[in-house]
């Protein structure tokens, strides 16, 4: 079996519009946002729904067409959760002793 049955391509599909439609409000967020604390947050939710989003459609085409069950997709999707937000806690970090540190400068 080389072709995926209907039944499966239909929410494989909605998965992956929905994945782009995340990630790019993710984006639209990016650009739109105007403090860089509140930019921090669309890409971030976007990333992680969308890569959660592609994941799953990824797993079930795989496994559909393999005729077992394909969960390498998910240590990609646990290594993007375990690090965005780490990522994002030390931006804001940095974020936050550059502005002290331009608040303490005398004029």
């Amino acid at each position: 079996m080389t072709e995926l049955p209907l039944w499966a391509a239909v929410p494989v599909a909605l998965l992956l519009v929905l994945a782009g439609i995340v990630t790019l409000v993710g984006s639209l967020g990016l650009l739109r946002l105007r403090s860089f604390r509140e930019r921090m947050h669309a890409p971030t939710m976007g990333m992680t729904m969308g890569a959660f989003c592609v994941a799953l459609a990824a797993t079930v085409v795989a496994s559909l067409l393999q005729h077992r069950p394909i969960v390498h997709e998910w240590l990609i999707c646990l290594f993007l959760f375990m690090t965005a937000p780490v990522t994002a806690i030390l931006l804001m970090q940095s974020a936050r002793r550059r502005q002290r540190k331009r608040a303490d400068e005398p004029e």
